[in-house]
């Protein structure tokens, strides 16, 4: 990669940190990408991060934080299920991070659960050590349970539903970042989207469900003029863009809205913004983005761990810069099209193609393409209304 940062490709440092406490769930959903993926290598994954592990993984983001006077870092408690770690594991190393943390960085700690081990102890932790709880929910009981099931077949919308009514309640509600739902194409949009609206999440992050190229999303065909999701954000985006009133976030839906108006992404499945991210799998591992394991065995590697290597060691990794040349990394394809300044190629994952890697287009391509001109075409109308003008061109 010498040639690259001579040409001007910056070395951006992380700034987001997943740690994979727990690599097994009291959950099988059929469309998690760990267990079902193409990549199979949490079968020889520890089943907890020890304590060393996790001890050097501190020192490791402290370090990195201190070289690079961090304003602030983001870390995520992944797994699996994060919360079979146990409420005394991740208390103590949330206090190992605040410990080591230089004193002008400011720790932001998200642990993403199913939802099914939620409770007060855990809501306990959460207060004692300022982190944030995001939940996965994708719908109504019906369109969930068909998703993520117990290990014995049994649906888990019940005890999901338990944990936000929970977190909803006044004073757990600074502790809910939002809801996780991963979109199905077949379920009723507004149906779904009125389901999750009951519990009044603060956010709700809708995830297209992740495939490529070589292994389509569920409805994806090779036609282009097949939008189903394209058809499906639409109807929630008009549901929440219409309403009297503003009440839930809904970060996709904003970042499109932002990058048609000229500014930035929160999300990463649209800007293409450069990736800041690196995993620790709970062996000690450094990875890239774990949502690489549906390309192929091995995709996310790096050949380093906490143990051997600082964390400045994997930003010249081929595969991570190729994650920071933006607009640069896109096939001709997207730089060519009219609105790459908003898709900027999708989720890096959803371009792999087998045997030609990831510079192609997102196999979601149509869907956005779709989706975009639809938000254009609605700011166009209301900008039209506001000006008093008529057209805006």
């Amino acid at each position: 990669m010498p040639g690259l940062r001579a040409a001007g490709v910056p070395r951006l440092p992380f700034r987001e940190f997943l740690l994979k406490v727990h690599s097994r769930c009291n959950l099988a959903c059929d469309h998690c990408y760990v267990y079902q993926g193409a990549d199979q290598s949490w079968r020889d994954q520890p089943r907890a991060m020890a304590w060393p592990t996790a001890e050097r993984a501190c020192r490791r983001i402290a370090d990195h934080a201190a070289a690079h006077r961090l304003p602030s870092v983001r870390v995520l408690l992944h797994g699996g299920e994060p919360l079979l770690a146990g409420v005394e594991f991740l208390g103590r190393l949330v206090r190992r991070l605040r410990e080591l943390l230089p004193h002008h960085t400011r720790l932001d700690i998200l642990a993403q659960t199913n939802g099914t081990l939620v409770d007060e102890a855990v809501l306990r932790l959460c207060h004692d050590h300022g982190i944030l709880l995001g939940v996965s929910m994708d719908g109504d009981p019906a369109v969930h349970d068909r998703h993520r099931a117990r290990a014995d077949g049994g649906g888990s919308h019940r005890a999901v539903a338990d944990a936000l009514t929970l977190l909803g309640r006044p004073e757990h509600r600074p502790l809910w970042a939002g809801v996780l739902c991963t979109v199905d194409v077949t379920a009723d949009p507004a149906a779904t989207y009125r389901h999750l609206m009951s519990f009044a999440p603060p956010a709700i992050d809708l995830l297209l469900p992740l495939g490529h190229w070589g292994s389509p999303p569920p409805g994806r065909t090779a036609d282009p003029r097949h939008v189903p999701y394209a058809r499906w954000l639409t109807t929630v985006f008009d549901l929440w863009y219409g309403a009297p009133e503003q009440t839930v976030r809904l970060p996709f839906f904003e970042s499109v809205l932002d990058l048609l108006l000229g500014g930035t992404s929160r999300v990463e499945s649209v800007g293409g913004g450069p990736s800041r991210l690196v995993v620790v799998e709970t062996d000690g591992r450094l990875t890239q983005s774990d949502l690489l394991k549906t390309a192929y065995a091995g995709a996310p590697d790096t050949g380093c761990d906490v143990f051997r290597h600082g964390l400045d060691e994997l930003l010249d990794h081929p595969g991570i810069v190729a994650r920071q040349l933006g607009r640069d990394a896109l096939a001709a394809e997207c730089r060519a099209c009219p609105v790459e300044a908003v898709c900027g190629g999708g989720l890096y994952p959803h371009r792999y193609r087998p045997g030609a890697g990831f510079r192609n287009p997102s196999v979601y391509s149509p869907d956005l393409k779709v989706f975009i001109r639809h938000v254009a075409d609605v700011v166009r109308a209301d900008l039209a209304r506001l000006s008093g003008a008529g057209t805006v061109r």
